[in-house]
């Protein structure tokens, strides 16, 4: 029984990892595509 509960609390904090990181990535590349956006703009006007 203790063994598949350390095998559930170990998915769970490897889902909450992973998780974690793909958000904070997906949250810099948006940043990055508007500012390059912003750039080509500032450089057609």
């Amino acid at each position: 029984m203790k063994k598949l509960v350390y095998a559930f609390l170990l998915l769970f904090t490897m889902s909450t990892v992973f998780t974690g990181c793909r958000e904070t990535n997906e949250d810099k590349v948006e940043d990055a595509v508007e500012d390059v956006a912003d750039d080509v703009e500032d450089a057609i006007d």
